[in-house]
């Protein structure tokens, strides 16, 4: 007769798992945030730098952004990056299906035409900007993957409310596939679909509009940024930004110090009042704005 078959207690690694797994790009702890496998661009906020994987907007990668409306909120919140992109590259920022204020008139290709003065005291050439009108929603996605894949383009942003999990997965395919930075704005109410996005926040704003005679305060403007997916640990807290052009800061800063100085009193203005919704840019010369606009579908 055999002798009874003994089991023995399994011996446990004195190893963490996390010391085990090789070190890969694409392997995180919970605790900490992954490490970046492609090139950043620095957002212009370092609150929100310190947050990102790498400590920037990822390069190759989709970047969803949620707003409600769809609309501008998170416009401000790129200017940066893309100003820096275009110092590098020589190719424009393609622009697809942006979207018209309520209550503003049409504009170049169906859409807002962006202040030109405004957007160079960000450092960010209007000219340099491509606008792209789509309507139908397949055209939008056509005309997004397109120019994701000419390689004269520098960047692109899209407004795709309608695109699903299978049509995003094809967008951060091709971003990868040739390294460009891609946003994508959706409605907030996609917040709870499934998405294949590297990272996703949601934008809000802040405050709400100044009143006539009212003084503007620093936080002016400022919007909330939630981040919802990222290489680490959720993010409980939204970030708050203000996303004023450093030139303005340092103005605003310099006349706070003079001595008497007042507060600075802000006009009623629209929401729309930083756009021109004319049928001309309003930028001097000749640009890309100024050219037709690409119809796609």
């Amino acid at each position: 007769m055999s002798a009874p078959l003994r089991l023995r207690s399994p011996v446990w690694s004195s190893v963490s798992p996390a010391g085990r797994v090789p070190p890969r790009s694409d392997v995180w702890t919970a605790q900490s945030l992954g490490h970046a496998d492609a090139p950043v661009v620095p957002t212009g906020h370092a609150a929100l730098d310190a947050q990102l994987p790498g400590g920037g907007w990822p390069v190759g990668a989709l970047v969803e952004i949620l707003q409600a409306p769809p609309g501008w909120q998170g416009w401000s919140l790129l200017l940066s990056a893309l100003a820096q992109v275009l110092e590098r590259q020589p190719g424009p920022v393609v622009l697809v299906g942006a979207p018209a204020a309520p209550g503003a008139g049409a504009g170049l290709a169906g859409g807002l035409v962006p202040f030109g003065p405004s957007l160079r005291a960000q450092g960010l050439a209007p000219e340099r900007l491509l606008w792209v009108c789509a309507g139908p929603a397949a055209a939008r996605l056509w005309a997004t993957e397109q120019a994701l894949r000419c390689a004269d383009v520098a960047a692109v942003l899209a407004w795709l409310p309608q695109a699903d999990s299978s049509a995003l997965r094809r967008l951060q395919l091709a971003a990868q596939m040739h390294g460009r930075l891609l946003f994508v704005c959706r409605p907030q109410a996609a917040q709870h679909e499934a998405s294949p996005a590297r990272l996703r926040l949601r934008v809000e704003q802040a405050a709400g509009p100044l009143q006539a005679g009212q003084a503007a305060p620093e936080w002016a403007g400022a919007l909330q940024v939630h981040i919802l997916k990222r290489r680490g640990p959720p993010l409980e807290d939204p970030l708050t930004l203000t996303p004023q052009p450093p030139r303005l800061m340092a103005l605003l800063a310099a006349r706070r110090r003079e001595p008497g100085s007042r507060a600075l009193h802000v006009a009623p203005r629209s929401r729309d009042a930083g756009w021109v919704g004319a049928n001309r840019p309003s930028v001097e010369g000749a640009h890309a704005l100024d050219r037709v606009a690409v119809a796609a579908g």
